[in-house]
């Protein structure tokens, strides 16, 4: 009995279409895994701040903290030096009344002296002039220009106790006009240190002189300190 030879399938070699299906599907394949890589590399480097943002955001803190350290330190200036103009004030008050109804009373030479002097430490305390941003830089200005404004009515009161009685009356009337000036310039630097305060979160502060107001100067607010 005769054993039939079994063929081998015949295979047919891949036709043209097939092998390029095949190429355009590993194509394909590949763009994707790369474009899955740059899409994640993409997306990293957009949502990691570069040295240059946050060399920024570190220059931002550290202005933050200066600015605010600086209002705290120019308040507590403030408050401390209005305490002792409102005492001069209240002197110069008697010799050079606000109110043109109210009979002056003339200083002696030595307590004007001592007006001057303390008017003087008080001018020395607020020259120092940190740079700041300009909000503060602005405040500290007009404390200083307002401290510098007093001091001339002072001189100018000094000058007039040298003068005859008949000669006092028109200079002494310079002399209030002067301390108006004075006194109203410290309001506007109060008042832009208490909004300053308000915007580094340490609520109003009020560093208001309480004597020598004028219609020119800005009253306190009513707010309670500490609130915003």
């Amino acid at each position: 009995m005769s054993v039939k030879a079994r063929r081998k399938p015949i295979v047919s070699p891949p036709t043209a279409a097939g092998r390029f299906t095949g190429r355009v599907y590993g194509v394909l394949v590949a763009s994707v895994v790369v474009a899955g890589l740059a899409g994640g590399a993409l997306g990293y480097l957009v949502g990691s701040p570069s040295a240059t943002d946050t060399a920024i955001a570190d220059l931002h803190k550290a202005d933050v903290v200066r600015d605010t350290q600086q209002v705290e330190e120019l308040t507590g200036l403030a408050k401390s030096t209005a305490v002792e103009l409102d005492k001069v004030l209240a002197e110069l008050a008697l010799a050079v009344p606000e109110a043109e109804t109210t009979a002056p009373k003339p200083a002696v030479p030595e307590i004007v002296r001592g007006w001057q002097d303390a008017v003087r430490k008080v001018a020395d305390k607020h020259a120092e002039s940190p740079s700041g941003m300009t909000a503060t830089n602005v405040a500290r200005g007009g404390f200083r220009s307002a401290v510098s404004a007093l001091a001339g009515a002072l001189d100018t009161y000094a000058a007039v106790l040298g003068l005859p009685e008949d000669r006092r009356a028109s200079l002494v009337g310079l002399v209030a006009r002067q301390r108006s000036t004075a006194v109203a310039m410290w309001s506007v630097a109060a008042t832009q240190l208490d909004q300053l305060n308000v915007d580094v979160g340490k609520g109003h502060q009020h560093a208001y002189l309480t004597s020598g107001h004028s219609d020119g100067a800005i009253s306190v607010d009513q707010v309670p300190e500490g609130t915003e």
